[in-house]
């Protein structure tokens, strides 16, 4: 086991290192590449990662508190079982990453690439998830309630059972989702009905 408390990284390559099992405390990591590295059950608290490249990399069961992942690419990386606990995630891309068993609370996933993700039976209440695309992702019976869903892309997005009540739903194109089967709220139910031109009371 490693650890790193207060240290700054800049373009560094860690790539196809083993780097499992690490304690990173209040680190700055600045266009560097963990492309396939090994970072199994490592953990982060208070890190920042800008515009770093996680392609491919293996994050299962790792832990992160606090953590800022600004427009990281996360194409094809494992996260299986891993958590993020009040992290920023806000312009990250998660195409075809391994998302099962993963565990987010609260935090700012604003502007993220989420499409075909599978987050069913998910705990995602008060997540911001401001502009985020969903298409095609699979939401049944997650739980979305008192998130932050502005202006966010849903389209064939399966929201069977999801519970969205309380969330914000601004700028949401309900003409492109499937509500069947979703809980929703008067507000949202006002808004689905009037995206379709009827006049609500």
């Amino acid at each position: 086991m490693y650890q790193y408390v207060d240290e700054h990284f800049q373009e560094v390559i860690f790539s196809g290192r083993d780097l499992r099992f690490g304690e990173l405390i209040r680190c700055t990591f600045e266009r560097c590449k963990f492309q396939g590295t090994s970072l199994e059950e490592f953990t982060t608290t208070g890190c920042r990662f800008i515009e770093c490249s996680f392609h491919g990399a293996q994050l299962n069961g790792s832990i992160h508190t606090d953590t800022a992942f600004e427009n990281c690419n996360f194409n094809e990386a494992n996260l299986f079982v891993s958590k993020f606990t009040n992290c920023k995630l806000v312009g990250s891309d998660f195409s075809k990453t391994q998302m099962d068993g993963i565990t987010l609370e609260k935090g700012d996933w604003s502007y993220t690439n989420l499409r075909y993700t599978r987050l069913a039976k998910q705990d995602l209440r008060d997540i911001r998830f401001v502009e985020t695309d969903f298409y095609g992702a699979n939401l049944e019976k997650a739980n979305l309630r008192g998130c932050d869903l502005t202006r966010a892309h849903l389209a064939k997005t399966n929201l069977q059972g999801t519970d969205l009540r309380g969330a914000v739903m601004d700028g949401v194109d309900f003409k492109s989702i499937e509500v069947k089967g979703a809980r929703m709220d008067f507000t949202q139910a006002a808004q689905f009905l009037r995206a379709y031109g009827a006049k609500v009371d």
